[in-house]
């Protein structure tokens, strides 16, 4: 908007300051990136037409980014290109900002099948600039219905899928990423919000209230998701007056206090998101029992110090979100030490935190019929209790139980297993787990060696181990498992054997690789043909003595993009010398990998 800037320009003999558009050859380079591979040029047959559309896009990088998104979900056909063409028109042409965008980015939404225009107009439901958790925007997308099971994959999963998708189509944009490289946040583009906005409003998709909306029009079709924004102390009430409210299936509240006398009045909830609501209270949640169709409530990052005593009988409560608040306790109707039969429950398919040392035989018995199950977390430290030989001989049955249904899981859907303490399981040589891709083994007094019953994981893709001891004959077992992409290894060993990691050890497929030696030396060492697809790298909580190899051999690295390496303690000069070597390394190898050197004293 110029006149804004000239305006606060002119006081002091100012100047505006135009960003360029892109030219020719920037635009084919992003265009090209997003449907081309790094290596692949675009196709003969394409390129005209190709030309003809970013001159339409007239050198604006999200009009580029939209329309090829929308391409790179088509055949790479000319006469399919020249219908995108065809169907920009002249908008951007005549005017190359608001009108001529938004017509781009309607063709992008138009080409979006329904479920995907249902998530994206979601979207429309967070402020500005927010940065939104992927977890959390998935579990909405759950709560609200819009994500539904078919086939194998649960409706967690159906929800990634559609988040990447609009991810893959650019029209969301990628935050943070975790150690596996996936993105775990996104924010929406502020001209794309606006589009989104405007799109819910015509739908009748969310009804939005707050700063700078301050009025809605025709309530004719009902209110079915109301979202409050940036209310302030004393205007939510006039905001929300005389508003029917027995119609809306989804209440959220953003920022600010929702001044409402009682939840009654939104009979019909299933989903009430209530987060980072500070002036939130525990008087407020006094009638939530009431709504017997809630599915999803977060209340998370509020000043809640307790539920209502009767919270228990909302029986289709599927998300309690508490995290950030002050409740120290949960009421008796919610049940924590599950009840036997839990073999009904068909449908579960994640279970965490589930201290197996308290849950009856029963109970153990019957998570091995749970033929949905994918996530399990299990509490395992029974063995720790006592040394009576009664409580060792509880102890033995619960692990019989725990085996005995591990086993049935891991021939079901089991995917994902985290084990907590539950160091006897370790021993298990008969433990069965053909289905599982990621495996997590933590909080272990020194475990002796690597489980041998995890060379029998094909399907494993990730796993985490700490308290280990490892040697050569471990990394040979681990570096056969024919789908390894993760490993993250905790030694605690204290000899002075050298691990060397050779073309001959495996680890075809591996990726990531994290290695830390819990203060002590690290003596490893990369040969040739060792690790060939290893992109990243990080060594971490070791001291550094003489005998370290300095530069660990990442020269034998061919796919090697990053490099993180953290000291604890050493001499400098050794220290300096490690680090020199690294560097030098990195700055020869074919493919330059960034390297973070760090030394914490």
């Amino acid at each position: 908007m110029k006149n804004v800037a000239r305006s606060c320009c002119s006081s002091f003999n100012g100047h505006l300051y135009n960003i360029m558009p892109l030219d020719m050859v920037q635009s084919r380079q992003l265009f090209h990136r997003r449907l081309f591979k790094s290596d692949e040029d675009c196709p003969s047959h394409l390129e005209n037409v190709s030309d003809e559309i970013l001159q339409k896009c007239d050198g604006l990088p999200l009009a580029i980014i939209a329309i090829s998104g929308l391409l790179a979900n088509t055949e790479k056909t000319k006469d399919l290109w020249n219908q995108v063409k065809d169907s920009i028109g002249r908008a951007l042409e005549r005017n190359p900002s608001v009108e001529g965008m938004m017509k781009i980015l309607s063709l992008s939404y138009i080409d979006l099948p329904h479920h995907l225009k249902t998530c994206l107009l979601y979207l429309s439901m967070y402020l500005e600039d927010s940065t939104i958790a992927k977890e959390g925007l998935i579990r909405r997308w759950i709560a609200e219905g819009f994500i539904h099971r078919e086939g194998r994959y649960t409706t967690y999963e159906l929800g990634e899928r559609c988040f990447n998708e609009l991810l893959n189509r650019g029209l969301i944009q990628p935050g943070k990423t975790n150690i596996y490289g996936e993105v775990m946040s996104c924010r929406v583009h502020d001209t794309l919000l606006d589009f989104i906005i405007s799109k819910s409003i015509e739908e009748n998709f969310v009804t939005l209230l707050g700063v700078p909306i301050l009025k809605i029009g025709n309530q004719s079709k009902g209110i079915r998701r109301l979202c409050l924004q940036g209310a302030v102390e004393g205007n939510s009430t006039i905001l929300t007056a005389g508003l029917v409210l027995s119609h809306v299936r989804s209440f959220t509240m953003v920022r600010g206090l929702l001044e409402i006398h009682s939840f009654e009045e939104f009979r019909h909830l299933r989903v009430l998101d209530l987060m980072d609501c500070s002036e939130l209270e525990d008087h407020h949640l006094e009638n939530i029992v009431r709504l017997f169709q809630l599915r999803y409530l977060n209340i998370k990052g509020t000043r809640i110090s307790k539920l209502p005593e009767q919270i228990g009988r909302l029986g289709c409560l599927e998300m309690l979100d508490l995290t950030g608040t002050f409740v120290e306790k949960l009421p008796a109707s919610i049940i924590v030490k599950f009840p036997d039969g839990i073999a009904k429950m068909q449908a579960l398919e994640t279970l965490k935190d589930v201290d197996a040392s308290i849950q009856s035989i029963d109970f153990l018995c019957g998570l091995g019929q749970l033929m949905n199950l994918r996530s399990l977390r299990l509490i395992l430290d029974f063995e720790f209790d006592s040394d009576t030989e009664d409580t060792n001989m509880v102890g033995e049955e619960h692990n019989k139980a725990v085996v005995s249904s591990l086993c049935k899981l891991g021939t079901q859907n089991l995917r994902s297993l985290t084990i907590e303490f539950g160091r006897s399981l370790l021993h298990e040589e008969s433990l069965c787990l053909p289905t599982l891709e990621d495996l997590s083994i933590m909080f272990l007094p020194y475990v002796p060696h690597v489980p041998t019953w995890v060379g029998s994981l094909r399907n494993l893709q990730r796993l985490y181990i700490e308290a280990v001891i490892v040697n050569h004959d471990h990394l040979c077992m681990l570096g056969a498992l024919p789908s390894l992409l993760f490993l993250h290894l905790e030694d605690e060993t204290e000899s002075n054997e050298k691990l060397k990691i050779s073309g001959e050890v495996g680890f075809r497929f591996l990726k990531i690789f994290i290695y830390g030696r819990f203060f002590e030396p690290v003596d490893l060492m990369f040969g040739t043909r060792s690790m060939p697809k290893l992109e990243k790298l990080e060594l971490h909580e070791f001291r550094m003595v003489e005998a370290n190899s300095l530069g660990f051999g990442i020269e034998n690295l061919p796919c090697l993009t990053s490099v993180k390496c953290t000291a604890v303690a050493g001499d400098d000069g050794i220290v300096e010398a490690v680090k020199t070597a690294m560097e030098r390394a990195a700055s020869t190898h074919p493919n330059h990998p960034s390297l973070l050197f760090q030394r914490l004293r």
